[in-house]
């Protein structure tokens, strides 16, 4: 449950904003390039469980290239958090969806902006 990767990063290479079914929200921010992610922080709204499973996300793509991001999936953050409940799995592909839609910002080589 660390907290001190919530943080809104200005000028991010990458950014995603996605609405769950369950009605929680999940940001990402990225800094990096192809070669390399940077940096990687999220701002949640919603349960405990969606911010595990971003923090989660963070901790697997963290200096990752972002080919190698691309293969995180809601399976591992799942199996990770050994604990998540099952009526909670959708938190995981919440957090995932998401890192996914800010990793595809990020290689676009558009300029991004939120």
């Amino acid at each position: 449950m660390r907290t001190d990767r919530m943080a809104r990063i200005q000028y991010p290479d990458g950014y995603s904003k996605k609405k769950g079914d369950c009605g929680d929200m999940v940001e990402f921010f990225l800094k990096g390039n192809r070669d390399k992610i940077k940096s990687v922080s999220f701002l949640v709204q919603g349960c405990m469980n969606t911010v595990a499973c971003s923090n989660t996300v963070v901790d697997f793509a963290q200096g990752q290239s972002s080919e190698e991001a691309w293969d995180i999936t809601p399976e591992q953050v799942i199996d990770f958090l050994e604990t998540l409940p099952k009526d909670h799995h959708h938190c995981a592909e919440l957090a995932v969806g998401a890192f996914y839609l800010a990793l595809a910002d990020m290689t676009s080589g558009k300029p991004c902006y939120y």
